[in-house]
Protein backbone atom coordinates (compact mmCIF):
# COMPACT_ATOMS: atom_id res chain seq x y z
CA UNK A 1 0.00 0.00 0.00
CA UNK A 2 1.55 3.38 -0.72
CA UNK A 3 1.93 6.04 1.61
CA UNK A 4 -1.26 8.24 0.76
CA UNK A 5 -3.19 5.29 0.66
CA UNK A 6 -2.13 4.40 4.19
CA UNK A 7 -2.80 7.89 5.16
CA UNK A 8 -6.25 7.74 4.01
CA UNK A 9 -6.73 4.33 5.68
CA UNK A 10 -6.13 5.80 8.97
CA UNK A 11 -8.29 8.43 8.63
CA UNK A 12 -11.15 5.89 7.32
CA UNK A 13 -10.44 3.83 10.40
CA UNK A 14 -10.81 6.89 12.90
CA UNK A 15 -13.94 8.00 10.94
CA UNK A 16 -15.75 4.35 11.19
CA UNK A 17 -15.14 4.39 15.02
CA UNK A 18 -16.86 7.79 15.24
CA UNK A 19 -19.51 6.97 13.29
CA UNK A 20 -20.08 4.06 15.35
CA UNK A 21 -20.15 5.33 18.71
CA UNK A 22 -23.18 8.41 16.82
CA UNK A 23 -25.16 5.37 15.76
CA UNK A 24 -25.03 3.18 18.50
CA UNK A 25 -24.28 5.04 21.91
CA UNK A 26 -25.09 8.59 20.91
CA UNK A 27 -27.86 8.86 18.54
CA UNK A 28 -31.35 8.16 20.37
CA UNK A 29 -33.43 5.32 20.44
CA UNK A 30 -36.54 5.59 17.98
CA UNK A 31 -39.62 5.30 19.86
CA UNK A 32 -42.03 3.00 17.84
CA UNK A 33 -38.39 0.78 16.66
CA UNK A 34 -36.49 0.85 19.13
CA UNK A 35 -33.32 -0.15 18.65
CA UNK A 36 -33.35 -1.89 15.47
CA UNK A 37 -33.83 1.47 13.41
CA UNK A 38 -29.63 2.16 14.49
CA UNK A 39 -29.45 0.35 11.17
CA UNK A 40 -30.52 3.59 9.64
CA UNK A 41 -27.04 4.52 10.29
CA UNK A 42 -25.88 1.87 7.97
CA UNK A 43 -28.51 1.22 5.59
CA UNK A 44 -28.31 4.80 4.66
CA UNK A 45 -25.16 5.89 3.89
CA UNK A 46 -24.45 2.61 2.12
CA UNK A 47 -26.79 3.46 -0.57
CA UNK A 48 -25.71 6.63 -0.82
CA UNK A 49 -22.39 6.32 -1.20
CA UNK A 50 -23.37 3.18 -3.84
CA UNK A 51 -24.60 5.74 -6.06
CA UNK A 52 -21.76 7.98 -5.56
CA UNK A 53 -19.75 5.33 -6.99
CA UNK A 54 -22.25 4.59 -9.60
CA UNK A 55 -22.11 8.10 -10.82
CA UNK A 56 -17.78 7.90 -10.66
CA UNK A 57 -18.25 4.75 -12.64
CA UNK A 58 -20.76 6.85 -15.22
CA UNK A 59 -18.58 10.02 -15.71
CA UNK A 60 -15.48 7.09 -16.01
CA UNK A 61 -16.98 5.18 -19.01
CA UNK A 62 -18.64 8.17 -20.27
CA UNK A 63 -14.75 9.78 -20.48
CA UNK A 64 -13.57 6.39 -22.13
CA UNK A 65 -16.30 6.83 -24.60
CA UNK A 66 -15.79 10.60 -25.21
CA UNK A 67 -11.82 9.30 -25.84
CA UNK A 68 -12.35 6.37 -27.97
CA UNK A 69 -13.07 8.54 -31.51
CA UNK A 70 -13.07 12.52 -32.23
CA UNK A 71 -16.67 11.60 -33.69
CA UNK A 72 -17.79 10.11 -30.61
CA UNK A 73 -16.29 12.79 -28.78
CA UNK A 74 -18.13 15.26 -30.82
CA UNK A 75 -21.79 13.81 -30.68
CA UNK A 76 -20.70 13.89 -26.74
CA UNK A 77 -20.21 17.10 -26.14
CA UNK A 78 -23.62 18.53 -27.53
CA UNK A 79 -25.49 15.62 -25.88
CA UNK A 80 -23.51 17.03 -22.66
CA UNK A 81 -24.21 20.73 -23.71
CA UNK A 82 -28.27 19.81 -24.19
CA UNK A 83 -28.20 18.02 -20.62
CA UNK A 84 -26.39 20.60 -18.43
CA UNK A 85 -29.10 22.94 -20.09
CA UNK A 86 -32.37 21.38 -19.39
CA UNK A 87 -30.58 20.32 -15.78
CA UNK A 88 -30.15 24.27 -15.00
CA UNK A 89 -33.42 25.04 -16.52
CA UNK A 90 -35.32 22.92 -14.47
CA UNK A 91 -33.29 23.88 -11.68
CA UNK A 92 -34.71 27.58 -11.48
CA UNK A 93 -38.30 26.28 -12.80
CA UNK A 94 -38.44 24.30 -9.16
CA UNK A 95 -41.12 25.60 -6.93
CA UNK A 96 -41.23 23.69 -3.96
CA UNK A 97 -40.39 25.71 -1.51
CA UNK A 98 -37.72 23.88 0.21
CA UNK A 99 -35.32 24.84 -3.08
CA UNK A 100 -35.07 28.94 -2.35
CA UNK A 101 -33.03 31.20 -4.97
CA UNK A 102 -30.25 30.63 -2.50
CA UNK A 103 -30.80 26.77 -3.14
CA UNK A 104 -30.63 27.23 -6.56
CA UNK A 105 -27.71 29.35 -7.25
CA UNK A 106 -25.86 26.58 -5.34
CA UNK A 107 -27.21 23.97 -7.00
CA UNK A 108 -26.96 25.86 -10.65
CA UNK A 109 -23.25 26.40 -9.89
CA UNK A 110 -22.82 22.51 -8.59
CA UNK A 111 -24.05 21.57 -12.16
CA UNK A 112 -21.52 24.12 -14.01
CA UNK A 113 -18.57 23.00 -11.87
CA UNK A 114 -19.18 19.21 -12.52
CA UNK A 115 -19.68 20.07 -16.17
CA UNK A 116 -16.51 21.96 -16.17
CA UNK A 117 -14.48 19.01 -14.50
CA UNK A 118 -15.79 16.26 -16.64
CA UNK A 119 -14.65 18.02 -19.72
CA UNK A 120 -11.65 18.75 -18.22
CA UNK A 121 -11.11 15.13 -16.80
CA UNK A 122 -12.40 13.86 -20.59
CA UNK A 123 -9.19 16.03 -21.99
CA UNK A 124 -6.69 14.94 -19.79
CA UNK A 125 -7.72 11.06 -18.98
CA UNK A 126 -6.42 8.34 -21.34
CA UNK A 127 -9.07 5.50 -21.69
CA UNK A 128 -6.87 3.01 -19.90
CA UNK A 129 -7.22 5.55 -16.26
CA UNK A 130 -11.16 6.17 -17.70
CA UNK A 131 -11.82 2.75 -17.43
CA UNK A 132 -10.07 1.66 -15.04
CA UNK A 133 -11.58 4.17 -12.78
CA UNK A 134 -14.78 2.62 -14.11
CA UNK A 135 -13.96 -0.92 -12.96
CA UNK A 136 -13.18 0.05 -9.81
CA UNK A 137 -15.70 1.74 -9.02
CA UNK A 138 -18.55 -0.35 -10.13
CA UNK A 139 -16.93 -3.02 -8.17
CA UNK A 140 -17.40 -1.04 -4.70
CA UNK A 141 -20.68 0.39 -5.82
CA UNK A 142 -21.94 -3.25 -6.06
CA UNK A 143 -20.37 -4.27 -2.31
CA UNK A 144 -22.55 -0.99 -1.00
CA UNK A 145 -25.57 -1.59 -3.22
CA UNK A 146 -25.19 -4.96 -1.52
CA UNK A 147 -24.92 -4.28 1.63
CA UNK A 148 -28.54 -1.94 1.29
CA UNK A 149 -29.93 -5.13 -0.18
CA UNK A 150 -29.22 -6.94 3.45
CA UNK A 151 -29.31 -4.35 6.05
CA UNK A 152 -32.93 -3.23 4.11
CA UNK A 153 -34.79 -6.62 4.70
CA UNK A 154 -32.87 -7.02 8.50
CA UNK A 155 -34.93 -3.88 9.04
CA UNK A 156 -37.69 -4.54 6.96
CA UNK A 157 -38.78 -7.59 9.17
CA UNK A 158 -39.45 -6.39 12.44
CA UNK A 159 -40.84 -3.35 11.50
CA UNK A 160 -43.37 -4.08 8.38
CA UNK A 161 -43.39 -8.06 9.71
CA UNK A 162 -42.00 -9.00 5.55
CA UNK A 163 -38.44 -9.52 4.46
CA UNK A 164 -39.38 -8.02 1.12
CA UNK A 165 -41.97 -6.26 -0.81
CA UNK A 166 -41.97 -5.42 -4.84
CA UNK A 167 -42.54 -1.50 -3.45
CA UNK A 168 -40.94 0.66 -6.36
CA UNK A 169 -38.07 1.91 -4.01
CA UNK A 170 -36.81 -1.65 -3.64
CA UNK A 171 -37.47 -3.21 -7.38
CA UNK A 172 -35.72 -0.49 -8.33
CA UNK A 173 -32.49 -0.81 -6.17
CA UNK A 174 -32.64 -4.38 -6.66
CA UNK A 175 -32.77 -3.55 -10.68
CA UNK A 176 -29.72 -1.31 -10.19
CA UNK A 177 -28.00 -3.44 -8.50
CA UNK A 178 -28.23 -6.25 -11.14
CA UNK A 179 -27.27 -4.01 -13.69
CA UNK A 180 -24.28 -3.16 -12.16
CA UNK A 181 -23.56 -7.33 -11.57
CA UNK A 182 -23.90 -7.64 -15.19
CA UNK A 183 -21.57 -5.18 -15.58
CA UNK A 184 -18.74 -6.46 -13.79
CA UNK A 185 -19.85 -10.10 -14.88
CA UNK A 186 -19.24 -8.79 -18.89
CA UNK A 187 -16.34 -7.16 -18.03
CA UNK A 188 -14.80 -10.78 -16.28
CA UNK A 189 -16.52 -13.46 -18.62
CA UNK A 190 -15.87 -11.47 -21.94
CA UNK A 191 -12.85 -11.93 -24.11
CA UNK A 192 -14.03 -9.69 -27.13
CA UNK A 193 -11.49 -6.80 -27.75
CA UNK A 194 -15.10 -4.82 -27.40
CA UNK A 195 -15.83 -5.64 -24.32
CA UNK A 196 -14.54 -2.25 -22.67
CA UNK A 197 -16.57 -0.23 -25.23
CA UNK A 198 -19.58 -2.56 -24.65
CA UNK A 199 -19.18 -2.24 -20.87
CA UNK A 200 -18.98 1.40 -21.14
CA UNK A 201 -22.05 2.06 -23.02
CA UNK A 202 -24.10 -0.48 -20.39
CA UNK A 203 -22.83 1.32 -18.02
CA UNK A 204 -23.74 4.89 -19.36
CA UNK A 205 -27.09 3.66 -19.85
CA UNK A 206 -27.43 1.48 -16.99
CA UNK A 207 -26.75 4.97 -14.65
CA UNK A 208 -30.42 5.81 -15.55
CA UNK A 209 -31.82 3.87 -13.37
CA UNK A 210 -29.71 5.94 -9.86
CA UNK A 211 -32.15 9.03 -9.75
CA UNK A 212 -35.17 6.88 -10.67
CA UNK A 213 -34.12 4.69 -7.40
CA UNK A 214 -33.12 8.09 -5.85
CA UNK A 215 -36.59 10.13 -6.55
CA UNK A 216 -38.87 6.94 -6.67
CA UNK A 217 -40.07 7.77 -3.11
CA UNK A 218 -41.07 11.32 -4.04
CA UNK A 219 -42.56 10.34 -7.36
CA UNK A 220 -44.50 7.95 -6.19
CA UNK A 221 -46.50 7.02 -3.12
CA UNK A 222 -44.56 3.99 -1.50
CA UNK A 223 -44.11 1.30 1.41
CA UNK A 224 -40.85 2.39 1.95
CA UNK A 225 -40.42 5.48 4.48
CA UNK A 226 -40.61 9.21 2.97
CA UNK A 227 -36.96 11.64 3.04
CA UNK A 228 -36.63 12.56 6.91
CA UNK A 229 -34.07 14.81 7.25
CA UNK A 230 -34.68 18.65 7.89
CA UNK A 231 -33.44 19.55 4.22
CA UNK A 232 -36.04 17.43 2.83
CA UNK A 233 -39.13 18.13 4.60
CA UNK A 234 -38.45 15.38 7.25
CA UNK A 235 -38.40 16.23 10.78
CA UNK A 236 -35.43 13.83 12.57
CA UNK A 237 -33.71 13.96 15.40
CA UNK A 238 -30.85 16.45 14.75
CA UNK A 239 -28.38 13.83 17.06
CA UNK A 240 -29.65 11.36 14.26
CA UNK A 241 -28.53 13.39 11.41
CA UNK A 242 -25.52 13.81 13.23
CA UNK A 243 -24.63 10.14 13.18
CA UNK A 244 -26.22 9.32 9.66
CA UNK A 245 -23.43 12.12 8.40
CA UNK A 246 -20.75 10.82 9.81
CA UNK A 247 -21.32 7.55 8.57
CA UNK A 248 -21.58 8.72 5.44
CA UNK A 249 -18.26 10.04 5.62
CA UNK A 250 -16.63 7.15 6.56
CA UNK A 251 -18.26 4.63 4.03
CA UNK A 252 -17.13 7.63 1.35
CA UNK A 253 -13.64 7.39 2.72
CA UNK A 254 -13.85 3.49 2.73
CA UNK A 255 -15.36 3.39 -1.16
CA UNK A 256 -12.58 5.83 -1.95
CA UNK A 257 -9.97 4.00 -0.70
CA UNK A 258 -11.43 0.75 -1.82
CA UNK A 259 -11.64 2.01 -5.71
CA UNK A 260 -8.44 4.02 -5.34
CA UNK A 261 -6.82 0.20 -4.57
CA UNK A 262 -8.64 -1.30 -7.26
CA UNK A 263 -7.62 1.15 -9.26
CA UNK A 264 -4.12 0.43 -9.07
CA UNK A 265 -4.70 -3.29 -9.35
CA UNK A 266 -6.48 -2.56 -13.01
CA UNK A 267 -3.47 -0.67 -14.00
CA UNK A 268 -0.66 -2.60 -13.43
CA UNK A 269 -3.32 -5.68 -14.78
CA UNK A 270 -3.21 -3.00 -17.72
CA UNK A 271 0.90 -2.77 -18.13
CA UNK A 272 1.24 -6.47 -17.87
CA UNK A 273 -1.44 -7.34 -20.72
CA UNK A 274 0.40 -4.61 -22.55
CA UNK A 275 4.17 -6.08 -22.25
CA UNK A 276 2.25 -9.89 -22.71
CA UNK A 277 1.23 -8.61 -26.30
CA UNK A 278 3.98 -6.65 -27.05
CA UNK A 279 5.92 -9.57 -26.01
CA UNK A 280 3.40 -11.83 -28.20
CA UNK A 281 3.76 -9.89 -31.50
CA UNK A 282 7.39 -9.10 -30.76
CA UNK A 283 6.77 -5.44 -31.93
CA UNK A 284 9.15 -3.04 -30.87
CA UNK A 285 8.46 0.35 -32.96
CA UNK A 286 6.18 2.24 -30.83
CA UNK A 287 3.99 3.51 -34.20
CA UNK A 288 2.72 -0.08 -34.77
CA UNK A 289 1.48 -0.49 -30.97
CA UNK A 290 -2.15 -2.51 -31.51
CA UNK A 291 -4.80 0.84 -30.77
CA UNK A 292 -6.54 -0.56 -27.97
CA UNK A 293 -3.58 -0.41 -26.15
CA UNK A 294 -2.75 2.88 -26.72
CA UNK A 295 -2.85 5.16 -23.78
CA UNK A 296 -2.73 2.76 -21.13
CA UNK A 297 1.04 3.39 -19.93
Amino acid sequence: MRRDQTILAVITLGLLAYGFYQAIYVAPTEQTMGDIQRIFYYHVPSAWTAGVMFFVNFAASLVYLVRLSPGIAKVSGMIGNIVATICVIATLLLRDPLYTWTVKFWLVFSIAVLYFLFWRLAKHTSQGRADAWAVSAAEVGVVFCTIVLITGPLWAKPVWGIWWTWDVRLTTTLVCWMIYVSYLMMRKFSDSSQTATLAAALAVFGFLDVPIVYMSIRWWRTQHPAPVFASQGGGIDPAMEHAVMMNWLAFLCLAGLLAWMRYTLDRRRQHLDYLHTMEALSVSDPARRPTELKGIR
